[in-house]
């Protein structure tokens, strides 16, 4: 081969390469978008100056001891939050334990990123907002008109588990917020009590990550299955179905109860949120 010719061969190799790398980075997103990933939602505008947003998740970073590192979903986290900032609330983040929020790895960057994970992770303030959470026992439910509880295998650890949460939440609903969650975060409703002393969920229509979602990826060694244990409370669970449940979606309004089923869920279990928040003034 001359060396002109060795010079064309290698520029069109290189061409074809970052052709190929430019096809690949945008029609994996795509193609996942296709099968059910983060479904596109618009969230109509409000006006929500005045009112207050309370996004809860976890502390906790590891699958079992010592295990993967695992923490909240980022578009769970992500999604709802600028929802809620776009709306106009003052939006404050809180854990059990307060501190650090720990992101799932992969789940903020490609190809499962959102706009609103790129936006999270070019936003000081909400950067320092996830390294310097408020404690949850700190916060009175009844100060806020949503409060929001986020996914993420790290959800299982401690927001079932959590006796401060559920004592925000049961403030919350007392006082008439509008209480919410998607996948893994409605285990923070286990322990909330309704006004009769009951559990929260009980007799109540709800969703969230599904016994089979979690089966299907593999991820059974978590302590608390939300399917399963919100049943347990006398929830009226529901879900939707897809192929694989990964790619499935399901929003449930019950009073001023809204959950989700998945990290699919997230902008449309917002707005609904929002949306109760509206007709209510």
């Amino acid at each position: 081969m001359t060396k002109n010719k060795y010079v064309r061969w290698a520029m069109r190799a290189g061409l074809a390469t970052v052709v190929l790398g430019i096809v690949v980075r945008l029609g994996v997103p795509s193609l996942l978008g296709a099968m059910g990933l983060h479904p596109h939602y618009e969230i109509p505008a409000y006006r929500m100056a005045g009112k207050k947003a309370l996004v809860i998740a976890t502390n906790h970073d590891r699958l079992g001891e010592g295990g993967d590192a695992t923490g909240a979903f980022g578009s769970e986290l992500t999604v709802p939050y600028y929802g809620f900032v776009d709306a106009g609330f003052v939006v404050d983040l809180a854990s059990p334990k307060g501190g650090r929020i720990p992101i799932e790895p992969g789940s903020m960057d490609w190809p499962l990123a959102t706009p609103a994970d790129i936006r999270f992770k070019g936003d000081p303030e909400a950067m320092k907002k996830l390294e310097t959470s408020k404690r949850v026992a700190d916060l009175n439910g009844a100060d806020y008109d949503v409060v929001f509880l986020v996914g993420g295998w790290g959800a299982a650890y401690d927001l079932g588990q959590s006796a401060d949460v559920g004592n925000i939440i049961t403030q919350a609903n007392n006082a008439g917020a509008v209480v919410g969650g998607i996948c893994h975060g409605p285990l923070g409703l286990l322990q909330a009590k309704a006004p009769d002393g009951r559990p929260l969920v009980e007799g109540r229509k709800l969703t969230a990550v599904s016994d089979l979602q979690v089966e299907q990826l593999g991820i059974q060694i978590t302590p608390l299955h939300p399917e399963t244990e919100l049943r347990k409370l006398g929830a009226l669970y529901e879900k939707g179905t897809a192929f694989r449940d990964f790619f499935a979606n399901h929003i449930v309004v019950d009073g001023t109860l809204v959950t989700g089923q998945n990290q699919n869920s997230g902008a449309e279990t917002t707005h609904r949120m929002i949306e109760l928040v509206e007709k209510k003034r």
